[in-house]
């Protein structure tokens, strides 16, 4: 079973520092979907690029990223009104890169 930069086998891994590429999304609605990764607190964030929904669709919908954190939130919203979705699904890739932050000494 595939496992998570979040947790893995030997426990959680949330000291570690990962890289989060991308988001895929089984979604259905109306209008645009806005996306953001935010860091621990919202010190950091990175906007994505919007889905476009519709109604029906037979795939899922995929959008890359580069954000790098610790842990990373990810928020989705639309703005306009009439606007809705609907996730069935989300899947976030995301790779560990180090074990800690480089000392400065």
């Amino acid at each position: 079973m595939p496992y998570s930069s979040a947790v893995d086998r030997g426990g959680s891994s949330g000291e570690n520092i990962s890289h989060f590429t991308g988001v895929r999304m089984r979604l259905v609605g109306a209008g645009d979907l806005q996306m953001f990764f935010h860091s621990l607190d919202e010190v950091e964030s990175q906007t994505l690029v919007p889905f476009t929904m519709a109604a029906t669709t037979n795939r899922e919908s995929f959008r890359l990223a580069n954000f790098n954190q610790q842990r990373a939130m990810l928020e989705v919203k639309t703005t306009e009104i009439n606007e809705y979705f609907k996730i069935n699904r989300i899947i976030i890739f995301a790779k560990e890169l180090w074990t800690d932050y480089p000392s400065v000494g």
